[in-house]
Parts: structure tokens; C-alpha cells; sequence
């Protein structure tokens, strides 16, 4: 179901990938991976929104959050129960 999906964007604009995003990206791609999560995890590039003081920026499900390796696994977990997905 669509609805129990956690969308996640990363900001891959200049600032927030060289702050991080890069590592990020692939640590929750390791994440979802170890964790069987590919059907309800989707994550994707996103624009630069000139937000770039406060980077690396992303979104989970439409939300704002500034991304880290450790913080976004944390949300997944959380969304995931929230969303009972197995």
C-alpha cells in the first residue's frame, strides 16, 4: 500500500552533499537493505532548497529534517511502527 510507504529526499545540492548527504544516502541504503524494507522505503535526490546554512536538508514523508547517518535510520524505525509495517 502507498500509504504505508516512508518517502525520504535528500538534498543532493552542492552544500548538503559535501556535508554529508552522499554518506547519508548510502547509509539508509544500507539501512533498508539489511532490514528487508525496499518495498516500503523509498528514497530519492532531491533540488537544492536553499537551505543550505542548516544542511544536509532532506524530507521524510514531506517533512523537513536535517539529515544525518544516524537520525534518519532512527526515523524509519519509528515511521515503520507507526505505519505497522512489518
Amino acid at each position: 500500500m502507498k500509504d504505508k510507504r516512508i518517502e525520504i529526499e535528500l538534498c543532493m545540492g552542492s552544500a548538503c552533499f559535501a556535508r554529508g548527504n552522499r554518506f547519508t544516502a548510502e547509509a539508509i541504503d544500507d539501512f533498508v537493505k539489511k532490514h528487508g524494507l525496499e518495498e516500503q522505503v523509498h528514497i530519492r535526490g532531491a533540488m537544492c532548497e536553499n537551505k543550505c546554512r542548516t544542511g544536509p536538508n532532506g524530507r521524510i514523508n514531506g517533512e523537513p529534517c536535517r539529515c544525518s547517518e544516524g537520525e534518519i535510520p532512527a526515523a524509519i524505525i519509528n515511521l515503520a511502527h507507526e505505519k505497522r509495517i512489518p
